[in-house]
């Protein structure tokens, strides 16, 4: 299917972080993932009759620290209300969030799509409680109450997006945030993160949206940008046809790479607001919002400009350099260890990021430290070993986790720096190739290349290439 010229999409997403709290949001059920089913429960978590809600105070500060750093404005006062919907795994028959009176509102997110900068603004973003879970067995159900009661932030963007990649990428820089003020882990396989789509599309110069369409729960950042696109050409295609688009929520299927109808879906009438008779307001004060917002780290977006001015690295290497916050403060510490960005940047992206990602390892649990790489780092640019040699050194550093001096004393690697001995061993090289030396000396320049690479071979690799390339050069010109 190919997208029409005529139309463009309009697409919101909502957002929902689990914040990392050892405890739920109403109850002190434990919310680690790995326990057995239902094995996270209480008489509150299930919604027994007589039992009372009291608010995890973690996840009203973590809730402020996201508000802050998505630049939101946190308000004094918010107030949960019951959204009352019955669906099997959500015991209460309700859930409780917030509706009129969010905690935080009127905020932004910048992204970069194609080059160009975007701002994107969050409309709201507010706390509730997560439902359980339901598997289905063909003719029977089961329910899985772990997640009942899980603390959830939702953000809710404008409708300020207008392609899936935008969707896409607004998603990823959410997340980043998130994991670097340290209040959701981001992770998608175990339901942390997770995107609802409301997607629709409109005649272009057309002021008026058009019906708007939710595609429910979608946890990858690749599927948000293929259910986005499949959800706005099946649009597209129906308007085309003389059909009415119907407000509705609708799943994503990956395996067949499309989205089909789940229910109509409500407006907020629907759901019948209203604020929670168990809970009171949630009153905030200026020194409790001031003394959270003093424990702001570097945002990644801040880290990524200041690596490019302070360390002179490139716009795209700062981008994976500051992908993740673990890695941002592994570049700084190898840097602090050898005082040569530039390498360390290379070192980290080429070699160690290649090496993880084959492991399937985060940063944190790499076997070579940021000293360590430092340190081998100082090494080459003494002269000691080459960059080649240094590769056999990082790899027997990853394989074994060993000091740097060590592998290269074991190894024997020493670079042959001596300009005297390079001359001889290029004389050498010179004195077995003289006919390549005359066709050199004739013209045929590209020859450089073919005496380099013999050097190169009967030294084992172990030359430093700077001067081998210096003393050849003068060796090859002489008369």
């Amino acid at each position: 299917m190919t997208t029409s010229k005529k139309f463009e999409a309009v697409i919101g997403l909502e957002i929902h972080a689990q914040l990392k709290t050892h405890s739920k949001i109403f109850s002190t059920d434990p919310t680690n993932f790995d326990a057995g089913d239902n094995e996270n429960t209480s008489p509150v978590s299930v919604g027994m009759p007589g039992t009372l809600p009291a608010v995890n105070r973690k996840v009203i500060e973590s809730s402020i620290k996201a508000g802050l750093a998505l630049n939101c404005q946190i308000k004094k006062k918010s107030v949960f209300a019951r959204k009352n919907y019955f669906y099997p795994d959500l015991p209460k028959g309700y859930q409780i969030s917030q509706y009129d009176l969010p905690i935080c509102e009127n905020g932004s997110v910048k992204i970069h799509v194609d080059g160009q900068e975007r701002v994107i603004s969050v409309t709201r973003a507010h706390m509730e409680e997560d439902a359980g879970k339901s598997t289905h067995h063909g003719d029977y159900t089961l329910i899985n109450y772990n997640r009942a009661g899980v603390p959830l932030l939702e953000i809710v963007s404008g409708p300020d997006l207008r392609t899936p990649q935008e969707a896409g990428e607004y998603a990823r820089v959410v997340r980043q945030i998130l994991r670097y003020v340290d209040v959701c882990d981001g992770n998608l396989e175990e339901g942390s993160l997770r995107c609802d789509c409301n997607v629709s599309v409109r005649p272009i110069g057309q002021k008026e949206f058009g019906t708007k369409v939710e595609i429910k729960n979608v946890n990858s950042f690749r599927f948000v940008e293929k259910a986005i696109e499949f959800e706005i050409e099946r649009q597209i295609e129906a308007i085309e046809r003389g059909e009415k688009i119907i407000q509705e929520t609708r799943l994503w299927d990956m395996d067949r790479n499309r989205t089909f109808s789940m229910r109509t879906k409500e407006d907020a009438q629907d759901y019948r607001y209203f604020p929670d008779p168990d809970l009171l307001p949630v009153v905030l004060s200026d020194e409790l919002i001031g003394k959270i917002k003093s424990t702001l780290p570097e945002l990644p977006q801040a880290r990524m400009e200041r690596f490019g001015r302070q360390f002179g690295i490139s716009e795209s290497a700062a981008g994976v350099l500051t992908a993740e916050k673990e890695i941002a403060e592994y570049f700084e510490a190898v840097t602090a260890a050898c005082d040569h960005a530039k390498a360390a940047a290379n070192w980290i992206m080429t070699e160690l990021l290649r090496e993880l990602n084959q492991a399937q390892k985060a940063i944190s649990a790499s076997p070579i430290l940021p000293a360590a790489l430092g340190k081998m780092i100082r090494i080459i640019d003494s002269g000691e070993i080459s960059g080649k040699m240094g590769k056999t050194v990082f790899q027997e550093m990853w394989d074994t986790g060993k000091d740097p001096e060590a592998i290269i004393k074991d190894k024997g690697l020493v670079q042959i720096s001596d300009r005297n001995e390079i001359r001889r061993l290029i004389s050498d090289v010179l004195l077995i190739n003289q006919q390549q030396v005359a066709d050199y000396r004739g013209g045929k320049k590209k020859l450089f290349g073919f005496f380099l690479g013999a050097v190169m071979k009967a030294t084992q690799g172990q030359v430093n290439p700077d001067l081998a390339n210096e003393v050849l050069l003068e060796l090859l010109e002489e008369k």
